[in-house]
């Protein structure tokens, strides 16, 4: 059974993920190019499933299959997607056969355009906009890569991947990035007890903290510096562009248009008051 870690991106899920993985390994030695929560969906959980995973119609069509195929050996396991909980026709992207449970990381959508701005290389806040805002978003070169992990990933509107999620009345956590900055250990403590009642882990309290410590954002900045990350995106150029960029210094306040941040006041009016931004 799989325990999603799910959000939108640019909302800190590969924090949490390199977190869990560093805690799991239960390691000093943080590598942010082999971070042991794999991400779903990638090409041979489609093996034998269909020849053609980057057509978006057969991604749609073969997704719970392929997360059959994963629960075979009935381990209850951790997996990265940036997928809404989406619907299409008589397919859905995961069911209760599948899915044990889902730690939903959620981020104020006036810093995550910033953030989408700079890794999808987007121009202006205009088109990181309308970005956010389309229904129909997908993620994925289709056409051309080979990338085990560059697979159709649908991700719909900011507002309609929150909602998507919530569809999960059980075993369902939220967590919001900001809570995650400002008061880390309390709420990764939450993550992890949240793990605990769901399955077999078991995490102690000093290593819970040692592993917030070995990650928090510098860390991981400049190990990027370093020695690249794999899953950066790169620019029209061809150039890697900073997975780990702003962090703690993304304040829409100061970054934002007005303009463009009460465009998404508006749209997004009921999310943002559910989760306390207005």
């Amino acid at each position: 059974m799989i325990i999603w870690l799910a959000s939108y991106p640019k909302s800190g899920n590969t924090w949490v993920r390199i977190f869990l993985s560093s805690l799991i390994a239960s390691t000093d030695n943080i590598n942010i190019n082999d971070i042991k929560i794999e991400q779903f969906p990638q090409r041979y959980n489609f093996e034998n499933l269909t020849k053609n995973i980057s057509d978006v119609r057969e991604f749609v069509k073969n997704c719970i299959h392929a997360q059959t195929k994963i629960n075979l050996d009935n381990k209850v396991k951790i997996f990265k997607t940036h997928n809404a909980f989406w619907k299409s026709g008589d397919n859905y992207f995961t069911d209760t056969n599948n899915t044990l449970g889902c730690i939903y990381i959620v981020r104020d959508p006036r810093n995550v355009i910033t953030s989408i701005k700079n890794h999808y290389d987007k121009d202006t806040s205009r088109k990181a906009l309308e970005f956010i805002n389309n229904e129909k978003q997908l993620l994925g070169d289709l056409k051309n890569s080979k990338l085990e992990t560059d697979l159709p990933t649908v991700i719909s509107s900011w507002k309609n991947h929150y909602n998507s999620w919530k569809k999960i009345k059980t075993n369902y956590l939220l967590v919001k990035y900001e809570n995650l900055l400002n008061k880390p250990e309390e709420e990764f403590l939450k993550i992890t007890d949240f793990l605990e009642k769901l399955s077999s882990f078991k995490f102690k309290k000093d290593d819970i903290i040692k592993s917030i410590k070995n990650t928090n954002f510098d860390n991981l900045k400049n190990q990027e510096k370093e020695k690249g990350f794999k899953e950066a995106t790169k620019d029209k150029f061809g150039n890697p562009v900073k997975f780990f960029n702003l962090g703690p210094e993304n304040n829409w306040k100061k970054i934002l248009d007005p303009i463009i941040a009460k465009e998404i006041e508006v749209s997004f009016e009921h999310e943002m008051k559910e989760l306390g931004y207005l």
